[in-house]
């Protein structure tokens, strides 16, 4: 037998249909895309859940050499030192009861 003898009776055997798309690839198909909708639509639903910015509120200053990190003031001592550096609202205690209120009271 020689090789074009194999490939004659080889071509014989074929059926007709062989290479052609059936009823399953259709329907494999059709799954395929409602499962595809499916997955964007449950995409498109956690998408609009997702906030714009993923910047934090509350910004942490990073300083940008070491020696900022030693020298840098506590939260809030720009407050302590203003309100230290303010008049006092409260007059200190009286020693006895007799004396007289200081000047700016009278």
């Amino acid at each position: 037998m020689s090789a074009v003898t194999v490939l004659a009776a080889a071509g014989e055997q074929l059926p007709e249909d062989v290479g052609k798309a059936g009823p399953l690839g259709l329907l494999l198909i059709v799954v395929l895309l409602i499962a595809t909708a499916l997955l964007v639509r449950s995409m498109s639903r956690h998408l609009k859940k997702v906030p714009r910015s993923f910047e934090a509120e509350d910004a942490v200053d990073v300083p940008d050499t070491p020696a900022e990190l030693v020298d840098r003031p506590a939260p809030g001592d720009d407050l302590l030192d203003s309100l230290r550096r303010a008049p006092l609202a409260i007059e200190p205690p009286r020693q006895d009861g007799n004396e007289e209120p200081p000047a700016g009271d009278r």
